[in-house]
Parts: structure tokens; C-alpha cells; sequence
């Protein structure tokens, strides 16, 4: 336990210098993760995945190739931009419900786990539905309040895809988010699986910005957020209205438009060919 205090401290005081000097330095050396988080990471078990689900439920990126190229290309800004500012938590979030921000979180973390050297921590914060766990169809009996609120475990919770990705789902719906999001006991959560499982990247699932106040008070402790509209349904003023809310919470890092229909030669026409 105290071995466990003394991580979640330096994983602290490593937080709060990269927010106080978020430039990262090129050639700097990078933390290497030690024996016990790659322990952690090994003894969880592993996510499993219907194959015939991958199809029906567009995870286009689980198996590579040309399909997945939109979120590979996407996948690589991300990672660049997290470099060179030294950012290592980053939201994914909407303007309202429907704009497919699950699909492209499950779709991210599937791309980011053909990238070996880098571990990934994905968790569904959108905790009035199930998100993700419906996506990937998963069940089980607890959800991340129940791990914020010390009923269980994230080590008795999370599950791994491969070597370098965890998930951290949501099986049920929570009757108070916002005020979990914004709990000191949540903060605390976060900071214990930093120290314990020393990711690279954390990706979270978060409410939409229009919809409740949910991920209002939960965005300060991200380092950055990708707004994700839906290709005609998503208006261009509430687009604006979304990133100018965000942009009071947390830094803005991109605009992605979802559910492109027209993009077939967008993507992928050379991939193989060079």
C-alpha cells in the first residue's frame, strides 16, 4: 500500500509539471514502464469480441487494412499532438447524444493498439448509458461509479485488448454522473491507475456537451478534447456553440466530423502501393 501511495504521488507531481510546462523537448527521455504495471496490465483478462459483431456495429479499425485508414490517419495527428505538448489525457466528446463518439472511442482504441510501443487506457465516463460496453457487447455487474466509489476494483473491473489497450466499461446506467465527475474521489481514481498502470494514453468517453452538465466539471482534469459532429445532422451553429463551451473547459485539439457517406476515395485508394 504504501509502495501504491508513493506512485500515485509521483504520478501527481508528474501531472502537475505537465501542465505547468507542457512542452515536450525533442530526444527527451521517455518514463519506462516498471515490472509491477507490466504485471498489472498482464493479469487482467482479456476483452472478448464477436467477430460477426465488427460488421454490424462499424469497428472498422479492429482489424486494420483499408477500412480503418480514416481513424489510423486520425490516430497518428493525436499521437503527435499529445508529443510534442506532453498531454496524455485526452476526452472525446459531442454537442448532443447521436453523433457516434462510442463508435469512434472503441474505433481509436483499436488502432492505437497496432501501436505496440504505446499503452492506452480507454474509459466510458458517458455513465447514463451503456456506450461502449453495447458496442463491444460486453456485460458484466458494475460500472466505473462503482469503481470510483470504491465498490470495486479497477484491477476487478477493467478489461485488456491485447498487450498495450485496457477498457474500463459501463454495464449499467448511474443515477448521479455529474456529481461523480466531479468528485475528489474520482480525481483520486484517475490518479491511482495512472500510478498503477503508467499509460501513455488515457482516451475518455464523455457526455455530450448540450445534454447535461455531466462532463462540465470532468473536463478541467483532461489535457485536451476532440469534438465529433455527425456528417448532416450535426449544425454548423452547434458545432460552434460546443467547441466554445469546450474551449472553457479544456483545450480544444480538433474538430472531427463523423459519419461521413462520401468518402470512399478519401481513404485507402493507395494503401498497399507504396
Amino acid at each position: 500500500m504504501d509502495r501504491l501511495q508513493e506512485a500515485i504521488r509521483k504520478a501527481r507531481n508528474e501531472r502537475e509539471s505537465r501542465q505547468a510546462e507542457p512542452i515536450l523537448q525533442p530526444g527527451a527521455p521517455q518514463p519506462v514502464p516498471t515490472d509491477d504495471s507490466q504485471d498489472a496490465w498482464s493479469s487482467l483478462p482479456e476483452l472478448q469480441i464477436d467477430q460477426n459483431l465488427i460488421a454490424r456495429n462499424r469497428l472498422i479499425a479492429y482489424h486494420g487494412g483499408p477500412e480503418a485508414a480514416p481513424y489510423d490517419m486520425l490516430r497518428t495527428k493525436m499521437i503527435q499532438q499529445l508529443q510534442s505538448n506532453g498531454w496524455r489525457r485526452i476526452a472525446l466528446t459531442s454537442p448532443y447524444s447521436g453523433c457516434g463518439k462510442s463508435t469512434a472511442a472503441a474505433n481509436l482504441a483499436f488502432s492505437l493498439s497496432r501501436q505496440k510501443d504505446l499503452r492506452t487506457i480507454v474509459i466510458d465516463f458517458d455513465m447514463r448509458r451503456r456506450g461502449l460496453a453495447e458496442i463491444l457487447r460486453q456485460t458484466g455487474n458494475h460500472s466505473m461509479s462503482d469503481v470510483i466509489n470504491g465498490n470495486i476494483s479497477f484491477e476487478q473491473h477493467a478489461l485488456r485488448h491485447g498487450e498495450n489497450v485496457i477498457f474500463g466499461l459501463n454495464y449499467s446506467s448511474t443515477r448521479n454522473p455529474a456529481e461523480i465527475l466531479q468528485s475528489r474521489a474520482m480525481i483520486e481514481t484517475l490518479e491511482q491507475i495512472e500510478a498503477e498502470y503508467q499509460p501513455d494514453i488515457m482516451l475518455f468517453d464523455t457526455p455530450p456537451l448540450m445534454a447535461s452538465d455531466d462532463s462540465h466539471g470532468f473536463l478541467k482534469n483532461v489535457d485536451c478534447a476532440l469534438l465529433l459532429g455527425a456528417a448532416e445532422e450535426t449544425s454548423v451553429d452547434h458545432v460552434d456553440l460546443a467547441e466554445q463551451q469546450l474551449a472553457e473547459l479544456t483545450k480544444v485539439m480538433g474538430i472531427v466530423l463523423n459519419k461521413c457517406r462520401y468518402i470512399s476515395e478519401a481513404f485507402g485508394y493507395e494503401y498497399g502501393s507504396y
